[in-house]
């Protein structure tokens, strides 16, 4: 059934959902006489109208209703659904390495390493398992209580980058806070740094000429979504919110090879409204619910929204909802295209580390 959205981005309440009845709306065009339709492509069209009342079967009723309707398809932005570029790279991975496992009898292994109790956390790595289990790719996994050593943490590293089984290691952030976050990232291999935040991996980035052997999963997983769409980067202003070195930063850099022209905005950027509004590309991982405005948005551009907030709904039986840095009801009347919170990057990232673990395994066993 298609939807959708109308929420107010300075509300905490749930957006309302307005089912649409397509049978209905069908049944009512087609009472009318045949000279008095009109003619659009309803067989594609559709199914992406907005829920309509129709009160009568009278002609003049319906091209209203109709008109109405197709003018506000016509102001919203296209959608770029992640999760279903996600299911159909995950069901390009599992191909590989059926291909990869008949061939060499090889198959990738994911190692992940846990550190502490924190929910969010353990449910990253859930999924991140469930994920492996779905394209065939074997798990492992390290759980380590919050009081370790960064010893103990380091061997754990150090069995992983010796076993020929594991192909990527993934160190689990954040760390307990009486643990140096560097060291231990930088003791991974870099042949199985599949997270791509290794120096060696993000210096390479970096120059010309020279490729990484990994890329940071969310980052890499922002240009993919741009390929997938069709969406030209070459030549246009691009605009990254943050400068993380989880995303912000590989962001711009993968842009930047891209030959997009590109601008840093950080919490120390002066008028960055004025610099955003130029952009035709913007990528926002800034951590802040809501706070890029549909004002602040150049018509007919594209956003990738990497923000996953939550924000108070006591409607909600969770008590809160998601949404992302970008007040997605305010930019999906300007934008062109648009990643919805959830939905959007977030599958992308997961379907990039199997991608990663998948590239590793073959580099590993010479196998294209």
């Amino acid at each position: 059934m298609a939807s959708m959205i109308f929420s107010d981005c300075s509300s905490s309440t749930t957006a309302r959902f307005l089912p649409f009845n397509s049978q209905k709306l069908r049944h009512c065009y087609n009472a009318l006489p045949f000279s008095r339709r009109i003619h659009l492509p309803l067989t594609s069209s559709i199914q992406s109208l907005p829920s309509l009342s129709l009160q009568s079967h009278a002609s003049s009723n319906f091209v209203s209703v109709l008109t109405t309707a197709k003018m506000a398809t016509e102001s919203l932005a296209k959608v770029i659904d992640g999760k279903s570029v996600a299911k159909q790279i995950r069901e390009e991975i599992g191909v590989e390495i059926t291909r990869l496992k008949e061939a060499t009898g090889v198959v990738p292994g994911l190692a992940v390493i846990l550190v502490g109790d924190r929910k969010d956390s353990a449910t990253y790595v859930r999924n991140k398992k469930k994920a492996c289990d779905s394209v065939g790719i074997n798990s492992f996994e390290v759980h380590l209580p919050e009081n370790s050593t960064e010893e103990e943490v380091l061997n754990s590293i150090t069995r992983f980058n010796e076993d020929p089984t594991v192909h990527g290691i993934l160190v689990q952030l954040p760390l307990p806070s009486h643990m140096n976050e560097e060291k231990i990232l930088n003791a991974v291999r870099i042949e199985k740094d599949v997270d791509g935040f290794h120096p060696l991996n993000i210096g390479r980035l970096a120059m010309r000429g020279r490729d990484p052997l990994f890329v940071p999963c969310t980052p890499k997983g922002c240009i993919e979504l741009l390929h997938r769409y069709g969406i030209q980067i070459k030549g246009k202003k691009a605009v990254v919110i943050g400068r993380s070195n989880i995303v912000g930063m590989p962001a711009a850099l993968l842009l930047q090879r891209e030959d997009a022209t590109v601008t840093i905005v950080h919490s120390r950027t002066s008028n960055p409204e004025d610099i955003i509004k130029q952009a035709d590309i913007i990528i926002s991982a800034v951590g802040q619910a809501n706070m890029v405005r549909g004002s602040w948005i150049k018509p007919g551009a594209v956003i990738i929204d990497v923000g996953i907030n939550p924000v108070e709904d006591p409607e909600s039986p969770r008590g809160y909802r998601l949404v992302g840095d970008v007040c997605y009801e305010e930019v999906v009347k300007v934008a062109s295209a648009v990643t919805p919170v959830p939905g959007g990057v977030g599958p992308m990232t997961i379907a990039m580390l199997l991608s990663n673990t998948l590239s590793s395994a073959k580099r590993m066993h010479s196998f294209n």
